[in-house]
């Protein structure tokens, strides 16, 4: 399972290590790739949890806008 998800707020290589780590940390996450120029984070992994990945991002500090 992919989902894409549109991050607001992160502008630097901290923010993009903070979201992988937030969402790495989930059961079931397998790749995270953060995209900064488009504001976009690919999650894969198996069950992922719309509910726990917009909670791990607003714990990191970052609002999470949209998951495709």
């Amino acid at each position: 399972m992919k989902k894409t998800l549109l991050v607001e707020g992160m502008s630097c290589g901290h923010c993009e290590n903070a979201v992988k780590n937030a969402l790495k940390g989930l059961d079931g996450v397998s790749k995270v790739e953060v995209n900064l120029s488009s504001k976009s984070v690919e999650v894969e992994g198996e069950g992922l949890n719309d509910i726990l990945i917009k909670g791990a991002i607003e714990d990191a500090g970052y609002d999470l806008i949209e998951i495709k």
